[in-house]
């Protein structure tokens, strides 16, 4: 009987382990890999160890860019099976991520045992294995040029900002006056500007010439400009001087920058007033605005921040008033230097910082901390970085040059102490971008997660979309993608998009949510049983995950769940039938960890409620019966 009894626990345990694993595929297959990997995890948790579930658990974390849990299972597969050469690399490329080079090191000369022609391996040396950091190679794949502007002079050139097809940058070319800053002995900084145009790929530059303005332009720094978005108000950095343009020191003899703004009157800037946000003790410096002009953002060295140079932002108020002044916090500062901030038109946070893993000096990073608080800066990687100091980044988002961003750098090969550059791809890139709306009422919807997924089925961008619902990413041509949302509370979405050959389109695809909660039911596709069966099939389960789903995110939520049949079949049967079913579909939703008080009740109501004129006797096609094969599941309690 003992024995007996081991034996039933042991064949429904692999049987549910099984069930498990083939519902994640699903979820998996659709890129679903936040519930593939719980799913996986039971299976685990259930005595499945297998090669499939091990890879892909890695598969997920993989493809969610999560490398150090990647690695976890990976390397559980590794230890166990030999597993295939694309896990084998995916172990590879997860050990690089976070940093273990000499196990990457290891395993890759297993890879070249068993695929020695892979050409992802181009950049292998036998005799000198792995000491380049992952991130000079990060941009490799995508063609990514770096070009020094000829604007640049054997001086400091830096900061850029496009408005009006003119480029507006600092430089120490010494227009102004001969004067000498002590620190690095140039001539102080001024404001330029250029007029700039692309034309076939290139870069055209008329005649630099000092910013049109009678005041801008002091004896002393000037540099890094915000301009709003009308061209009318801009903000700019400033050594602190007096009204007699004289430097300022505090009582230890240091000068420090604060921040200005000018009007534009007639075609030049005037009307310079200093910021209320400034102090005479600290410094305030770098200005950058949100794409609604709302806020600003700069950087301080002020007390009360995190390390060295914290960035900050402020809402921008009436009559040249500012709220008080708030950290960013520890996802954006660190205790060393964050500086140089820029917000792109999608909201995202660019910043150099030498307080994170970074080539050297000053890296710029990359942030979504305006549209998801928890959200980790990335490192761009080379060649936006290189082993110097790397900042200023500045993408254009004017009509007349397409795709380019713009950074500083004093890398070596430069004209002067420090220059600016443009990066663009010479890969042929095309955009996507639509409004994620509710399927309702077709009104924009915030707060949805929208991810970019290539061929394979990897995560290769993602952002959360803000009030106007928009969502935008860069793709390459020629290439099939999937564009997926999540939404609390709605069914998830995707489309399949194929770019076509041409540079520069533009595909514009809106994408619809449709909510779970409907009145007093959740709404979710219509779920089905083998004929004359009660079992929850795998393609039913994946619906009904989205009950589990809801009940998870509302813990006092109760529900009633009702089934129905059509008419075929005798009266009898088919009560009995939708009872089973019914039951059988609230015992799949309470193994998922649902507790048993929260269903109220499940009651088959066979053909008695039907929802056409399709009863006994009455000739119908499949799909009017299909319309009565139904469960409904109704909220009796939030």
């Amino acid at each position: 009987m003992k024995t007996n009894y081991l034996i039933f626990i042991l064949v429904f345990t692999i049987g549910t382990s099984f069930a498990q694993s083939k519902l994640a595929d699903k979820f998996f297959s659709n890129y679903g890999y936040v519930k593939a990997t719980e799913l996986y995890k039971k299976a685990f948790d259930d005595g499945d160890n297998s090669e499939h579930v091990l890879t892909r658990l890695g598969d997920c974390y993989y493809n969610n860019s999560n490398s150090e849990k990647a690695v976890f299972w990976y390397q559980k597969a590794a230890e166990k099976y030999k597993i295939d050469s694309e896990h084998l690399f995916k172990y590879i490329q997860s050990l690089k991520s976070i940093g273990n080079y000499s196990e990457a090191d290891i395993w890759t000369k297993k890879f070249i045992e068993i695929q020695n022609d892979d050409s992802r391996l181009k950049d292998y040396d036998a005799n000198n294995l792995l000491k380049y950091e992952s991130l000079n190679a990060a941009n490799d794949s995508l063609s990514i040029t770096i070009e020094n502007l000829p604007i640049n002079s054997k001086f400091s050139d830096f900061g850029s900002l496009i408005k009006n097809n003119e480029l507006v940058f600092a430089s120490a070319r010494g227009i102004v006056n001969n004067n000498e800053y002590g620190w690095n002995k140039e001539p102080f900084l001024d404001l330029f500007q250029v007029s700039i145009k692309e034309d076939n790929c290139d870069l055209e530059f008329g005649d630099i010439a000092l910013l049109k303005s009678s005041k801008i332009n002091s004896n002393y720094h000037e540099a890094t400009v915000a301009i709003t978005n009308d061209g009318k108000t801009m903000y700019f950095t400033r050594d602190n001087v007096t009204k007699k343009n004289k430097l300022n020191f505090d009582k230890k003899g240091t000068t420090h920058l604060k921040i200005y703004k000018a009007t534009l009157i007639d075609g030049s800037w005037e009307n310079i007033k200093e910021l209320s946000i400034n102090d005479e003790v600290y410094s305030t410096g770098h200005p950058t605005l949100s794409p609604d002009n709302k806020k600003l953002f700069f950087v301080s060295d002020r007390k009360g921040g995190i390390g060295q140079t914290d960035i900050y932002e402020v809402d921008i108020l009436d009559n040249n008033k500012y709220s008080e002044p708030k950290n960013l916090g520890p996802k954006i500062n660190t205790e060393g230097r964050e500086m140089f901030p820029f917000v792109s038109k999608d909201s995202t946070l660019y910043f150099s910082s030498d307080g994170r893993l970074n080539l050297g000096l000053l890296d710029i990073f990359k942030s979504n901390i305006l549209k998801d608080s928890i959200s980790e800066p990335k490192n761009l990687g080379a060649p936006y970085n290189s082993g110097y100091d790397d900042f200023a980044y500045y993408i254009d988002s004017s009509e007349n040059i397409n795709n380019r961003s713009f950074l500083s750098s004093n890398r070596p090969g430069g004209k002067g102490n420090d220059d600016i550059y443009t990066v663009y791809s010479k890969v042929c890139s095309q955009t996507i971008r639509g409004i994620v709306r509710n399927s309702n009422d077709n009104q924009p919807l915030s707060k949805v997660k929208v991810n970019l997924i290539d061929e394979i089925g990897k995560i290769v961008d993602e952002i959360i979309t803000v009030e106007n619902g928009k969502y935008e990413f860069d793709v390459k041509c020629d290439k099939k993608y999937t564009i997926q949302s999540e939404l609390l509370d709605f069914s998830v979405n995707q489309i399949q998009i194929k770019t076509d050959n041409k540079n520069g389109n533009v595909t514009e695809r809106d994408l619809f949510l449709e909510s779970l909660i409907k009145g007093n039911q959740i709404v979710i596709k219509p779920i089905f049983f083998d004929f004359d069966k009660w079992t929850i099939r795998t393609d039913a389960k994946y619906e009904l995950e989205n009950i589990v789903d809801v009940l998870r995110n509302y813990p006092t939520m109760v529900i009633k769940i009702e089934s129905h049949t059509d008419s075929r079949g005798r009266d009898n049967y088919n009560m009995r039938l939708s009872d089973k079913r019914a039951k059988s579909t609230r015992d799949y939703i309470l193994s998922r960890g649902i507790a048993k008080a929260r269903i109220e009740s499940a009651l088959g109501y066979g053909e008695s409620q039907l929802l056409n004129s399709c009863s006994n006797g009455v000739k119908c096609t499949s799909e009017e019966h299909q319309i009565n094969r139904r469960s409904y599941f109704y909220i009796v309690k939030e």
